[in-house]
């Protein structure tokens, strides 16, 4: 391992590393083994050879099984009783590899790596060569738990639903193509937040969103107070087909990033602060007279196209403040969302180019699915109760609903109007 030449001590890199990796298998291999010894004493209520009246079962001897792991091939002694079954939690009946394993496995083939080029990895990850045909049967296994996921019903009822795509990249005749992968999560009636649906769609247009609508509506997606998005192309239509009784809100801050687009940056600062006032105020009253005094100060700003987005625009950003004032910072972004777009934007950026859309969404959904296991899906969101004891302003309402489908100006806010909110 280490060789000296004068007085300068040399290590060799490979036979060091090769040894630690054993140390490292060997103690796994210990410890499942101690584990397994350990259950088997639990089944029997006693440790070997140890007299006592509770027992209720002896060992007869073990047998030998093999279980592919991350740390290399181990080998395992599995306790044999003479009277009860040994069933384990720790290492299931038939098990060859551990769930990790075929996790990257799969992982591994939706990223679009080759049969071939799994079996090499595999090969120098693990100690141990899987065949094509472990591969193949692994990946439709899960396809089909997959497709199962994303079509099971949805149950219960959901006030608030959020919306959004992404955009990844496809393998398609020898050039590479957008695909788009369109995603819904939801606030249930217990204020936890639920995966809702992904599908794959040709663009973020009005056809692919009108399908996804229809997929969840079919599901028995119901009970929507608002959905919250950004204005993509055709979403806003499609929603006033499918649930034309749901309110719709626009991501407030894609749209003070529409705003920053036509401003120039050395006023981007001023800008953004005034956009900033508009939400902060009291009521919607007063963020529509707020944005109102907005419209004329860019004006005055000779900042035209910034003036008149907000004109059209703002009265979309403003539909959260019909719903309990607990809610609003939630309610108001789609950030919830885009926090998990994020991370399957930063699983998928080293894939590059998805061999089919259906890998793409396979991918994609996977790892939706993984994250609805986890403290994401298990942590109350939001107090829904507060949503049942506030009453929501119809009238404001159904202006929301009305904005969904027309970008009506700031109206003037006189009196006799103020009283009609």
């Amino acid at each position: 391992m280490a060789s000296v030449t004068g007085s300068v001590i040399r290590v060799d890199e490979q036979e060091l590393r090769g040894h630690l990796d054993e140390v490292v298998r060997a103690s796994v291999e210990e410890t499942l083994n101690s584990m397994l010894d350990a259950e088997a004493d639990r089944l029997c209520q006693a440790k070997r050879y140890e007299r006592t009246a509770e027992r209720v079962d002896t060992r007869a001897g073990s047998y030998e099984r093999k279980l592919v792991t991350k740390a290399g091939e181990v080998k395992l002694k599995v306790p044999r009783l003479r009277s009860l079954p040994f069933e384990t939690q720790i290492i299931e009946r038939y098990r060859r590899r551990e769930s990790s394993v075929e996790e990257a496995l799969m992982e591994m083939y939706l990223a679009g790596v080759s049969v071939r080029r799994v079996e090499d990895i595999t090969e120098a990850l693990w100690g141990t060569r899987v065949s094509p045909s472990t591969v193949s049967e692994l990946n439709q296994q899960l396809y089909e738990r997959i497709e199962a996921w994303r079509n099971q019903p949805i149950e219960g009822r959901f006030a608030y639903v959020y919306l959004d795509g992404i955009w990844l990249k496809r393998s398609w005749g020898g050039e590479v193509k957008n695909v788009a992968v369109l995603v819904a999560i939801g606030v249930d009636q217990d204020g936890y937040r639920q995966i809702l649906g992904v599908v794959e769609g040709a663009k973020e247009d009005a056809e692919s969103w009108r399908q996804f609508l229809r997929h969840l509506k079919e599901r028995g997606l119901d009970g929507i107070e608002l959905f919250i998005s950004d204005k993509c192309l055709g979403l806003v239509e499609s929603l006033a087909e499918f649930y034309p009784e749901a309110a719709w809100q626009r991501c407030m801050v894609h749209w003070f990033r529409n705003v920053l687009r036509v401003i120039p940056t050395g006023k981007a600062r001023e800008v953004i602060a005034m956009l900033k006032a508009i939400h902060a105020q009291e009521d919607r009253y007063a963020a529509e007279k707020k944005a109102a005094d907005v419209v004329v100060k860019l004006q005055e700003m000779k900042l035209a196209k910034a003036a008149k987005i907000v004109e059209e625009g703002v009265a979309e950003t403003l539909s959260y403040m019909a719903f309990p004032r607990e809610h609003w910072t939630r309610i108001r972004t789609n950030n919830p969302l885009e926090r998990i777009m994020r991370e399957i934007r930063r699983r998928t950026r080293v894939v590059g180019a998805f061999p089919d859309g259906t890998s793409a969404l396979m991918l994609v959904a996977a790892r939706l699915r993984y994250v609805a296991g986890t403290r994401w899906g298990t942590r109350k969101y939001l107090d829904v109760t507060r949503l049942t004891e506030h009453e929501l302003d119809e009238k404001f309402k159904t202006r929301a609903t009305k904005w969904r489908v027309y970008s009506n100006p700031i109206i003037e806010l006189t009196d006799a109007a103020a009283q009609d909110l």
